[in-house]
């Protein structure tokens, strides 16, 4: 518990673990009334000029990690930008949640022979995850709230900072290279998480927290 404390201030606990509730209802939650409905394929021209890249697979799993690290730095921050970042994080996730019920999207996956490794854990992810609760993309809003927070926070140097905006770009490149999600995915994501962030700004959400915890 001690080294968890080390790790995670006492003041980012409940924040983080409010984001991961948000993301399994958001996720999981939206598909018990999803399932039936009909679901969109928004691809567009430049989906169809983006190859299928297998490798890039390796990308789209180890952005967990990158979330992990980037949620911890937020965290660690101050009371401050965990607050902001992290809860307009979960406005974002919420307007994904309305997104995912009022507009459902899906897309047409591509067949291949699994022969290689990348090709055997594309195959996995594909078994694992139905094509559906596409637009925005997840996978995006995470790395882009990662990237977005790391450019508040004055405890990391502007190295953490670059690499966490080309982490972003490259989980980016792949969810429309491993044919996960669609180019469009990619822009909602980041229009979601700025509009989060702008609001829990504009609410003052770190005032009203702060009191409301300190009490």
């Amino acid at each position: 518990m001690k080294t968890l404390k080390k790790i995670i201030p006492s003041y980012a606990v409940i924040p983080i673990i409010m984001s991961l509730v948000v993301n399994m209802i958001t996720y999981f939650g939206t598909r018990i009334f999803t399932t039936k409905l009909h679901h969109y394929n928004i691809n567009c021209f430049i989906d169809d000029m983006i190859p299928f890249t297998t490798f890039m697979i390796w990308i789209y799993v180890l952005s967990y990690v990158i979330w992990v690290v980037g949620f911890i730095a937020i965290g660690r921050e101050n009371k401050k930008v965990c607050y902001e970042v992290l809860f307009g994080e979960q406005i974002a996730k919420l307007m994904c949640l309305v997104i995912f019920v009022a507009f459902p999207t899906t897309l047409i996956r591509p067949e291949f022979d699994v022969n290689t490794l990348s090709e055997w854990m594309t195959n996995l992810i594909y078994t694992l995850d139905s094509p559906d609760n596409l637009f925005p993309s997840i996978h995006c809003l995470e790395s882009w709230v990662c990237f977005r927070g790391a450019m508040r926070c004055k405890k990391v140097g502007k190295v953490y900072k670059v690499i966490m905006l080309i982490l972003a770009l490259l989980v980016f490149a792949s969810t429309v290279m491993v044919k996960q999600h669609v180019f469009v995915d990619i822009i909602g994501a980041i229009l979601v998480v700025e509009i989060g962030l702008a609001l829990a700004k504009r609410l003052n959400i770190y005032k009203k927290l702060d009191k409301s915890y300190s009490e």
